[in-house]
């Protein structure tokens, strides 16, 4: 394989940025789901893909998610073309025998609650992130963001319990003149070190 473009590496990464506002334009669902094509290709262990999806985009949708943020995110959310909420299947092991045929991997999770809770939330974290850079990828910005009532969107959303709520993201076309300056980072030392 060879490096990616500078240009896509911008695009993904140097001129990325998290966006609160967005441009009044119509983002097509074939868009969204072409991104979430490429994210389901990124590694989970054991092939788990835990992560669930509901992409928010009606205004009935939108008014049942806004009773579940904090008055910050609200506006966020409402002008969004899209809001996704991450979520994670607790249950994803069901699936196993299916996406991890050549050995039992469902039975390292059905005997161990605990287990199964940190590999589903840890994985639809990865593939939250995976679907962030494909839909950068594709031309779409994104928003992530904390800022709600897990329980609030569980029971809004996810009524029977299965799935959970991870964190929320809007997707659209970022309008780029409402950013503030990046803020700093932390430097390379303060992150990692050789061993």
């Amino acid at each position: 394989m060879t490096k990616i473009d500078d240009a896509a590496l911008d695009r993904l990464f140097h001129q990325a940025r998290t966006f609160s506002r967005w441009q009044a334009r119509e983002v097509p669902d074939a868009l969204i789901e072409s991104a979430l094509a490429m994210a389901l290709l990124g590694p989970t262990s054991g092939n788990c893909e835990p992560m669930r999806l509901v992409l928010v985009k009606s205004a009935e949708g939108k008014e049942r998610l806004l009773r579940c943020v904090s008055s910050g995110n609200s506006e966020k959310v409402r002008t969004a073309p899209v809001t996704a909420i991450v979520a994670y299947d607790t249950l994803f092991y069901d699936h196993l025998p299916r996406l991890f045929p050549h050995t039992d991997a469902r039975g390292w999770f059905t005997s161990n609650e605990a287990l199964a809770t940190e590999t589903a939330f840890r994985n639809s974290s990865l593939q939250g992130a995976y679907f962030i850079l494909a839909l950068r990828a594709l031309g779409l910005d994104c928003g992530p963001m904390s800022g709600f009532n897990n329980a609030a969107v569980d029971a809004e959303f996810f009524p029977d319990g299965q799935y959970r709520s991870n964190f929320l993201m809007n997707i659209g076309y970022g309008d780029r003149a409402a950013l503030h300056p990046r803020p700093p980072r932390l430097a390379r030392d303060e992150v990692a070190c050789w061993a």
